[in-house]
Formats: structure tokens, C-alpha cells, sequence
């Protein structure tokens, strides 16, 4: 096996190794640090559902309250206002999923799945817990879910959600009687969701790695090279001349002129060291001639 293939196949298997590693560290790091910044994004989508129920409730209610017992408008409902915007904002960004589920809502279609009924329940049993977050499986990928809780913090609430009786005629002939009320003051009723798929998470890792190991992949190719030409000029090529010349000595060519590698590296003393010996050896042969 030559020389030179022992070289390559030495530093192909480290570089080989070397950017499993890097690819493997890299791309953990990379989803790491994607998922943080996709939870800094759902906190600033939460923050302006906030925002958008607080206005909800303090500008917009006012407004329509005053007709609730002839018509009910939706719009006036904090709940319905944050969903509604948040519909607005993915025609622009699909991917993320924003539901206000209540285990006992005014609109069914506000009842919580199986998973975010535990969300809820975790908050309804710890009431300092203020946010969860899971990795959830689904039949369209996994989403990485973020789940905050909707506690009846303002008294105004109890107006709609307390009993039938007291809540605006109009809301009871369109919702009906029997869900969204008995309410308490303090209760956590609901939680916040809000999902985006971890594709986007896996997206940005693999671009990432793909970039790193392309990097690397282009620094070890003129690592090669270099190393390459180096080994040639410096190893390979004088190693091969003093094979030559020890050859035809070996054989009685005394007449071949010798090979001296200029430098003071270890190939340039085993070069001396060699012709030494052959003079020596020259020497001795032609002792033995006379």
C-alpha cells in the first residue's frame, strides 16, 4: 500500500469523522437555539392577543354592550376578537395555530381536544404555573405548543359567564342556556394555544448543517491539496530517488550518481545518512576487489 494512499485514507477518515461530529453538534445547537427564538415568536403573538382582548374589552364592548338585549354581537366577546385577528395574521404566516379553548365555553367550537384539556387542567391544579410548553404529535407533523392560562381576572366577565339569568337575553338566545356560564372570579377556565410545526425548527437545522458541512467539506478538500502537494514534494518524491538509487547500488551500479535532498528536515538526514552508508559500502567493495 503506498504512501500516499495511507496519508489520504488517514485524513479522509478524520475529516469523515471530524464533520459527523461537527454535523451532529451543529445541528443540535441549531434546533435549540430555533426553538428558543419560536417561543420568543408565540410570546410576541400571546402579547398582541392580549393586547387585542384588553382593547376588546375596554373599547369595543363598551360600544355594543348597550344593544345585548335585543342583539348579541360577537365581536364585542374578547375571545372571538383575538381569534379573529390572529385568522387575519396567518393568510400571512399558515403555520402557526392560535385556539382559546374553555372546558366550559360559550361556543362549543372553543371545547379543547384531549391535550389541551390536560394543558388546562395542569393550570386549573397549580394556579402559579404560567406557562407549558410540549412537542405534540399529529396527523399533519409534530408542533411544538405553547400553552398559556385564561383566568377570569376581571370582574366585568362574571356579566356574560356567571348564570343565565344575568347574561344579556340576547347572548342566551343565541349560545343557549347550558354552556359558558357558572364562572368564579379568579377561575382558570381556558388556556391560551398557540402551535407552530417543528419542520420549521428541522428547515433551519438542516440548512444550517448543510452549510457547515459544505464549509468543511471545502476546507478539508484544500487541506488535501495542499497536504498532497507537500507530501510529494517533501516525502514522496525524494523517498522514491533513494529507493531508485538503493535499488541499482543493491544490484552493483556504483555509477549512479547520488541523491542529496537539500534542507535540514528528516528527510534531508536520512538522504546523508544514505550516502554515507553507500560510500561505505562502496569502500568496502572495492577493498575486497584488491
Amino acid at each position: 500500500m503506498r504512501l500516499r494512499f495511507k496519508f489520504n485514507s488517514a485524513i479522509t477518515l478524520a475529516c469523515l469523522l471530524g464533520m459527523g461530529a461537527a454535523s451532529g453538534l451543529s445541528y443540535w445547537i441549531v434546533q435549540k437555539s430555533a426553538v428558543e427564538e419560536m417561543e420568543q415568536q408565540i410570546q410576541l403573538l400571546r402579547s398582541n392577543a392580549l393586547a387585542v382582548r384588553t382593547y376588546t374589552l375596554s373599547s369595543i364592548d363598551p360600544l355594543l354592550s348597550e344593544d345585548n338585549d335585543i342583539l348579541f354581537l360577537p365581536q364585542s366577546v374578547t375571545a372571538y376578537a383575538a381569534q379573529s385577528v390572529f385568522s387575519t395574521f396567518r393568510e400571512t404566516f399558515p403555520e402557526y395555530y392560535y385556539k382559546e379553548a374553555a372546558l366550559n365555553p360559550t361556543n362549543p367550537a372553543d371545547l379543547p381536544d384531549a391535550f389541551e384539556a390536560a394543558f388546562i387542567e395542569k393550570f386549573r391544579a397549580d394556579p402559579a404555573l404560567d406557562e407549558l410548553v410540549a412537542v405534540r404529535d399529529t396527523a399533519r407533523g409534530r408542533y411544538f405548543t405553547m400553552a398559556f392560562p385564561l383566568t377570569v381576572d376581571n370582574p366585568g366577565c362574571l356579566t356574560c359567564h356567571s348564570t343565565p339569568e344575568a347574561a344579556p337575553p340576547a347572548m342566551v338566545d343565541l349560545y343557549g342556556p347550558d354552556n359558558g356560564f357558572g364562572w368564579e372570579l379568579g377561575e382558570t377556565i381556558g388556556a391560551q394555544i398557540i402551535s407552530a410545526p417543528m419542520a420549521l425548527v428541522d428547515a433551519r437545522a438542516r440548512e444550517t448543517v448543510g452549510v457547515l458541512v459544505g464549509a468543511i467539506a471545502a476546507a478539508f478538500l484544500l487541506v488535501l491539496v495542499v497536504t498532497n502537494v507537500l507530501l510529494t514534494r517533501i516525502v514522496v518524491f525524494p523517498v522514491r530517488r533513494m529507493s531508485e538509487v538503493a535499488e541499482k547500488v543493491s544490484l552493483g551500479d556504483f555509477d549512479t550518481p547520488e541523491y542529496s535532498k537539500p534542507g535540514r528536515d528528516e528527510i534531508s538526514s536520512l538522504s546523508a545518512s544514505f550516502n554515507r552508508m553507500r560510500r561505505s559500502l562502496e569502500s568496502a567493495m572495492r577493498m575486497i576487489d584488491d
